[in-house]
């Protein structure tokens, strides 16, 4: 059964700032919790996103079982959106959609996710279980988060 999650936050940050963080693949481990043992494999000198790339990861979502997982880059819009879509992995079908938009604030970040787990009534009951506690993955942080290094400063004001 497909499954379409939506979520959006508030970044107090300019679009280049929220732009070049979110859209580097180099940063994912940092905004994943560390119990789904995120490992961005592929290695980028100069991780530009673009149409067509893509990315090779390690996620350990279920019991520490480290899965294998890629994704390509299939739609960029520079500072409005990009689309990853699920090459090989742990989902049926994944296609995820990011969507900076700019406002007074800083950025409204939209986050929308169609995805649907492999063996049919089991995934559906693994999905109950297990998949829908964990998406708070997506509410990237709780209020107050900050992303602090030295090319980025981010303030997640929900």
């Amino acid at each position: 059964m497909k499954h379409t999650l939506f979520r959006e936050q508030q970044l107090n940050c300019d679009i280049e700032t929220a732009w070049k963080f979110f859209s580097s693949a180099n940063n994912l481990s940092e905004i994943t919790p560390k119990d789904m043992g995120f490992i961005v494999v592929t290695e980028m000198e100069d991780d530009e996103i673009y149409e067509g790339m893509l990315i090779d990861y390690y996620v350990s979502p279920l019991f520490g079982i480290k899965m294998k997982w890629q994704t390509e880059i299939i739609q960029v819009d520079f500072q409005k959106s990009f689309t990853d879509f699920q090459k090989k992995g742990p989902y049926k079908l994944w296609n995820h959609h990011h969507e900076f938009i700019p406002n007074e604030e800083g950025v409204l970040m939209r986050d929308t996710i169609d995805y649907e787990l492999p063996m049919g009534f089991l995934g559906e009951i693994a999905h109950n279980l297990f998949v829908k506690r964990n998406w708070n993955i997506f509410l990237i942080i709780d209020s107050g988060f900050s992303v602090n290094c030295s090319n980025y400063s981010i303030l997640v004001i929900q």
